[in-house]
C-alpha cells in the first residue's frame, strides 16, 4: 500500500485572457507538489466522471494527483519509482505518466519510471496489481470489449496488449511506425492509433489484432498525434502539432474522409471532446493558447473560444461542468478554463 498524501492545492492569479474571442472564460492555476528545476514533468491526463477527478501521472515528481473537482482538494499517491534519461541530449527525470478508466473501481496508471502499468482503487487510491513491460510505455486504454489494457510502446513500434486484471501480457503488436494516440471503438471492435512518423493513422481489429484500415490523415512532417473518438457518430478527432481533425471512421465508403479541420496554434499533443457539449478541446504548448471548436452534425469543426494560458499548456481534459484542466509542465501547475456561469 502506497502512502498517500493530503496537499492543500495552491491558486495562482487569474492568467489573461487571449482577446475578445475567449467567450468569457476565466483562467487559474492549480500548483501541483513536488516538482524540481524542470517544473512537473507531465503528458496523458485523465478525468474520471465516476469520482468528479482529475487524475496528474506526475513524473519526476514520482507522484500521482487526484484532484477532486468539487471540492477542489488535491490527493497525491506517493512512492512511484523514477529514473533518469536522456532525450534529444538533454536528461531528464520521468515516472508515472499515462492514465486509463477502467472497469468501475479502477484506474490503470503507466509508468516511464518502472516501466510498469498498475491498478489503482479509485477511491482509496491504493495501488493493486502491476505488470511489467519490456520497452517503455506512453499511451495506455482500457478496452471494456476485451477487458483488456492496450499500451503503446513506440520505442520499439509496437502495441502491447495485457489482461486487465492480471496486468500479464497477452500479445505484441508489431509496426512499421511509432504508434501515438489511442481510442477505443468497442462498437466496431477496434482500436485506433496513428504512425506518427508515417503521417498514418490505423484501424486495428480487437479481436483478430490486424490493421483493417491505414487512413492518411495528412498532418505533416511532425504527424498526428492524440486521438478522441464519438463513437455514436462514428467520428475520430485526430491532433495534428497546428490543427485538429474530424475523420469519418463509422460510415463504409466514406471511412478515412476529413468531414472537419481547424487551426488551433502549434504544439497541440493529445486533445479532448465532449460529446454532450459538442465540442473539442485543443492546447497549442507553444502558441500558448487553448481552442475550442464546435463539432456540427455533420463533423464540421468552428471556432468557439480561443484563451491565453501559458508556455507549455497542452493536453487538456475536459470535466461535466465544461472546466479544461491543461498539463503546463514548466510551471509545476494545472493550467484550469473555467466557463462562464450561464455556459456550464
Amino acid at each position: 500500500m502506497k502512502r498517500l498524501a493530503l496537499v492543500t492545492i495552491l491558486f495562482a492569479a487569474p492568467l489573461a485572457h487571449a482577446d475578445p474571442d475567449d467567450a468569457g472564460y476565466t483562467t487559474h492555476a492549480i500548483a501541483l507538489p513536488g516538482g524540481d528545476a524542470d517544473g512537473v514533468l507531465m503528458d496523458y491526463l485523465a478525468y474520471d466522471p465516476r469520482t468528479k477527478a482529475v487524475w496528474v501521472p506526475a513524473g519526476n515528481s514520482g507522484k500521482v494527483d487526484v484532484i477532486d473537482t468539487s471540492s477542489g482538494s488535491l490527493r497525491s499517491i506517493d512512492g512511484f519509482p523514477t529514473q533518469e534519461m536522456e532525450r534529444r541530449g538533454k536528461k531528464r527525470t520521468v515516472g508515472p505518466s499515462s492514465v486509463t478508466l477502467g472497469a468501475k473501481g479502477t484506474i490503470y496508471i503507466g509508468s516511464r519510471g518502472d516501466f510498469t502499468i498498475c491498478a489503482i482503487d479509485e477511491k482509496k487510491l491504493t495501488k493493486g496489481a502491476c505488470g511489467t513491460l519490456d520497452s517503455m510505455p506512453d499511451g495506455i486504454a482500457y478496452v471494456a470489449k476485451t477487458k483488456e489494457i492496450w499500451v503503446t510502446t513506440p520505442r520499439d513500434k509496437s502495441v502491447r496488449i495485457l489482461d486487465a486484471k492480471t496486468l500479464a501480457q497477452k500479445a505484441k503488436l508489431d509496426f512499421e511506425g511509432e504508434p501515438e494516440g489511442f481510442a477505443v471503438d468497442d462498437k466496431r471492435g477496434r482500436f485506433y492509433t496513428n504512425l506518427e512518423d508515417k503521417d498514418q493513422t490505423l484501424a486495428i481489429d480487437l479481436k483478430t489484432h490486424k490493421t483493417v484500415a491505414t487512413w492518411a490523415p495528412a498532418c505533416g512532417e511532425e504527424g498526428p498525434h492524440g486521438l478522441r473518438l464519438d463513437a455514436a457518430k462514428g467520428w475520430l478527432f485526430v491532433a495534428c502539432s497546428a490543427k485538429a481533425e474530424v475523420m469519418d471512421v463509422g460510415h463504409a465508403g466514406h471511412e478515412g474522409k476529413i468531414l472537419g479541420s481547424i487551426d488551433t496554434g502549434d504544439g497541440v499533443d493529445d486533445l479532448d471532446y465532449s460529446a454532450a457539449r459538442h465540442q473539442l478541446y485543443a492546447g497549442g504548448a507553444r502558441a500558448a493558447t487553448l481552442t475550442i471548436a464546435t463539432v456540427d452534425a455533420k463533423g464540421a469543426l468552428a471556432p468557439f473560444a480561443v484563451i491565453a494560458t501559458g508556455q507549455g499548456a497542452r493536453n487538456g481534459v475536459v470535466d461535466d461542468a465544461g472546466k479544461i484542466y491543461l498539463a503546463r509542465s514548466q510551471g509545476a501547475e494545472l493550467v484550469v478554463a473555467e466557463p462562464p456561469a450561464k455556459a456550464k
